[in-house]
């Protein structure tokens, strides 16, 4: 790290996730003479952290969905370099942490992994981070006659331009749904958005074509793109193997995802819609 590093992370101390962040904060100090931020004494008398939080990288790592350390720094009008939720990367990487306070092997385990890839990417010379995509996707099937699509069950938001967004931190990755693929058929062509560019939240951020008509990708965030899935350019038929994985369209860096959030449905609401619109009108 050439600049200095500033941790804010969870006080939730009465549980795990929150000793795992903790842990964390403390080997980074170790191994990049990071500071660490205590949240206690940041929100009863910020004086000593204000400095520390404004001028450095800060890197936020919550223990929780409840995100306290997120909170923490949008009352401080901060700037984050990174988000890192705990709870949300155990999922990502299939390791189940205990209700118990201390850190067992799967925390460790989990601890060296999450710092594996704060260094990782803090040696990749100023590039933007990238999401830590899932390796395995629990899916839900439904079928109609030949019409078959699959929904990934958790993790995964949806507009009603039928458009997934999978968040992590202050990034996101979005894709097309099965849905789409499914019903344009033999996708031959992809138009990709402009990395760099600033979107909002139903822009088009793209676009898709197959013989049967072209599809604009209507972003379901607001951000800047960072980087686009180029593998399609020459490959847009990945987005019919699996619009989910390997055929996922761009990466944005948000703007306000939970303003964004208000308007997005999640697994249980969106696959309901779905089936009814496949009922109707692909009978």
């Amino acid at each position: 790290m050439d600049k200095k590093t500033a941790i804010l992370p969870c006080n939730g101390l009465d549980k795990c996730a929150g000793c795992v962040s903790r842990e964390i904060a403390i080997k980074l100090q170790e191994e990049k003479n990071a500071e660490i931020i205590c949240p206690v004494l940041f929100r009863v008398a910020d004086a000593r952290y204000n400095k520390v939080a404004s001028e450095n990288e800060l890197i936020v790592i919550d223990g929780c969905n409840t995100r306290c350390a997120t909170k923490l720094a949008s009352e401080k009008n901060l700037k984050v370099s990174r988000k890192i939720n705990v709870t949300e990367a155990s999922k990502q990487y299939g390791i189940e942490i205990q209700s118990k306070l201390q850190i067992g092997e799967n925390e460790k385990k989990l601890i060296d992994m999450i710092l594996e890839d704060i260094l990782k990417k803090d040696d990749s010379n100023g590039e933007n981070s990238s999401i830590l995509f899932p390796k395995v996707l629990d899916y839900e099937i439904y079928k109609k006659d030949k019409f078959i699509f699959r929904l990934p069950k958790e993790g995964f938001y949806f507009n009603e331009n039928d458009v997934w967004v999978y968040v992590q931190g202050n990034l996101a990755r979005i894709g097309v749904t099965d849905y789409v693929q499914q019903s344009l058929s033999d996708i031959m062509f992809f138009t990709p958005p402009i990395v760099g560019s600033e979107v909002e939240q139903f822009d088009e951020v793209g676009a898709i074509e197959s013989g049967k008509a072209v599809f604009e990708v209507i972003s379901p965030v607001s951000g800047k793109v960072i980087r686009v899935n180029e593998a399609l350019l020459s490959n847009p038929e990945y987005i019919n193997e699996n619009p989910f994985e390997k055929g996922w369209i761009a990466e944005i860096e948000l703007k306000d995802f939970e303003s964004d959030k208000m308007l997005l449905l999640e697994f249980d609401e969106y696959f309901e819609k779905m089936k009814r619109k496949v009922d109707e009108f692909h009978v």
